[in-house]
């Protein structure tokens, strides 16, 4: 059986190593090139080394020719770095899984004019379970009244770069776009002093950093004399790398396009 070749960007990290496992244990697949920065300690090595096993790749700084093997790269690096390893997708046709967050929305629009020529799945959050509440906070949304406030509150790890998170963004995104709003419009993030009484055309964001903390999300809906909250948890980063080979399955069998995990999942067909 013919084997899906897959990169990652960013091996070494806590997520590269989580897709190295996931790629290990995923029939069918198999790593065709293990990237990193030219300055990573861990150029030359096996990233089977992690696991105990070999794997017959070593890691290596040289983008063009790891890209060059490979049918689909899979980054959850930085924006910058994004950016740069989808100027090689670009020249030589393969396509992408990012779960890289923190994006301006330039960055967003360069990604979606290279969808143009290569498929592309972008999710700020691999997980089928956050896939899965992404959809059903659509639903709630568009059934509870209008005055219910809507507050999401997320919390990480003490290195996570950017916040608000851009799962919390998303399911703001979701929330705002099912009432008709625009997110940028209405999105508060924190509040200090005599802020006043609550706008009731608001989303309020909150943010917490600190530990070892995988990924906390929690969307409150909050009207008088109730409240329903959706949260997700993750535990473990192997939820994102397997979510996120699966979307490399996905992505490798469809035309020029850019796709999110309600593709890769189907949820648009229920």
């Amino acid at each position: 059986m013919t084997q899906l070749r897959l990169a990652i960007a960013g091996t070494g990290g806590r997520m590269g190593r989580a897709l190295v496992e996931a790629i290990s244990a995923t029939p069918g697949v198999s790593l065709s090139a293990a990237l990193e920065h030219s300055q990573s300690p861990f150029l030359g090595r096996d990233p089977g080394d992690w696991l105990g096993l070999s794997l017959g790749v070593k890691i290596t700084d040289e983008i063009r020719s790891g890209i060059r093997q490979s049918q689909v790269l899979i980054d959850f690096t930085r924006p910058e770095a994004t950016l740069c390893h989808l100027r090689y997708c670009l020249e030589l046709g393969c396509a992408m899984v990012i779960g890289t967050t923190g994006f301006s929305e330039e960055e967003k629009r360069t990604i979606q004019a290279a969808s143009d020529r290569i498929p592309i799945v972008l999710a700020p959050n691999m997980s089928i379970g956050v896939t899965v509440a992404l959809d059903l906070l659509e639903r709630a949304t568009r059934l509870l009244p209008q005055n219910y406030d809507l507050e999401i509150t997320e919390a990480h790890h003490r290195h996570k770069v950017d916040a608000p998170s851009g799962t919390a963004l998303r399911m703001g995104e979701v929330v705002a776009t099912a009432r008709g709003w625009n997110l940028s419009d209405v999105a508060v993030f924190g509040r200090e002093g005599r802020v006043g009484a609550r706008d009731s055309r608001t989303i309020g964001f909150a943010t917490v950093r600190g530990g070892d903390v995988v990924g906390d999300h929690t969307v409150s809906f909050m009207g008088e004399g109730e409240r329903l909250e959706i949260t997700h948890r993750a535990s473990s980063r192997a939820t994102f790398a397997q979510g996120a080979v699966r979307a490399a399955q996905f992505v490798v069998q469809q035309p020029a396009g850019i796709f999110d995990m309600r593709n890769v999942l189907g949820l648009d067909s229920i």
